[in-house]
């Protein structure tokens, strides 16, 4: 199964020292990528047209030097914000600068997201599909993926960017080059499960298998910045599958709690294979977490994932605090005090409640 972890959240972004030990962990636990697009970083949405700046470059480049060692997939995803309302010559050059740009880095997967930008617009599918071809043609990528402005059929995504052309998901399967995956999100922008009635009818209106963005851990909303989803198997789960192209998984602000997520997914994915065993992940998962942090995290979780920070009385959260700064510098207790302490604050451009 192609899995990994796309940083495609709003809010505080990880920073690059996680983001570094993340590629170990994916290979650790047998995912296959991971992608760079935060919401935070400008140079890559409203801004693309600027270069990016030498230290984002740099570290890019890094990241895909440790990638390439540990055989994971390294790549970013480029939001050219609104460019078909004017393709112009002078559009076309800045995003071909900026896709040279990216080539220098070395990366392996470029994303061409049209996500979280106006789509009421008149041949909207065939201006995607040209930019697609153009940054296709200049990219040194081996793996394209695109995310179209309408990536379910949630009704949020009418509310907040206009009804989208009729038929614009066929029209867009239809010329974007069948090799290219596109994101998926499912019957909703946040789905817990996808079943294959719909994964079947989505892949008709697309031309190809859908390429799943799961946004069930996400926490960057008004409300589920509230909670920390450390146990996604709590949820309904249905994944066929032989019916995707592959699955990205958008994680948490917290970078190494994310981790304990990801494990727990892993375990969900190998149940629906025959190729990997359930316990081999349970004995990756096992040599990763502290024994001591890993028991209070287990007493915890319905208080972080169920009732949430806003519903903790002022002692429990006290009680929390001490309770989790007594592990020193553990990264996932940090993460946890940080978060009771609201120090990942809710960006209200953020589309989902």
């Amino acid at each position: 199964m192609n899995a990994g972890v796309i940083e495609g959240f709003f809010g505080k972004p990880w920073d690059w020292a996680a983001r570094l030990t993340t590629i170990d962990f994916l290979r650790d636990s047998q995912y296959r990528f991971y992608i760079y697009a935060p919401k935070a970083d400008p140079f890559l949405r409203r801004r693309w047209r600027e270069p990016m700046p030498d230290e984002t470059f740099r570290r890019l480049s890094g990241l895909r030097s440790r990638g390439t060692a540990n055989g994971i997939s390294i790549g970013v995803g480029l939001t050219p914000f609104e460019i078909y309302l004017n393709y112009d010559f002078a559009a076309r050059a800045a995003l071909r600068a900026k896709v040279e740009q990216i080539n220098a880095t070395g990366i392996h997967v470029l994303c061409v997201l049209f996500d979280d930008m106006r789509g009421d617009v008149v041949d909207l599918p065939s201006l995607q599909a040209g930019i697609v071809a153009d940054i296709t043609a200049w990219s040194n990528a081996r793996q394209f993926i695109v995310c179209p402005t309408y990536y379910s059929y949630d009704s949020l995504l009418t509310k907040e960017f206009g009804s989208a052309p009729k038929r614009y998901l066929r029209d867009l399967g239809r010329q974007i080059d069948p090799r290219i995956d596109i994101f998926w999100t499912g019957e909703k922008v946040i789905s817990d499960g996808y079943s294959a009635g719909h994964l079947s009818e989505v892949a008709s209106e697309l031309r190809r298998k859908p390429f799943i963005w799961h946004n069930a851990i996400s926490n960057d909303s008004k409300l589920r910045t509230n909670r920390l989803y450390v146990d996604p198997s709590a949820s309904a789960w249905e994944l066929p599958l032989d019916l995707v192209a592959g699955l990205a998984i958008n994680p948490m602000n917290q970078a190494y709690l994310t981790r304990i997520a990801l494990c727990r997914l892993r375990q969900l994915l190998a149940k629906e294979s025959t190729s990997t065993a359930p316990s081999m992940m349970s004995d990756c998962c096992r040599k990763l977490f502290d024994p001591v942090f890993a028991a209070q995290l287990q007493e915890d979780t319905r208080l972080m994932q169920d009732i949430g920070l806003k519903e903790m009385d002022a002692g429990t959260r006290r009680r929390l605090v001490v309770r989790y700064e007594a592990l020193g510098s553990n990264p996932y207790a940090r993460e946890i005090t940080a978060w009771l302490r609201n120090e990942y604050e809710f960006d209200p451009e953020c589309l989902t409640i």
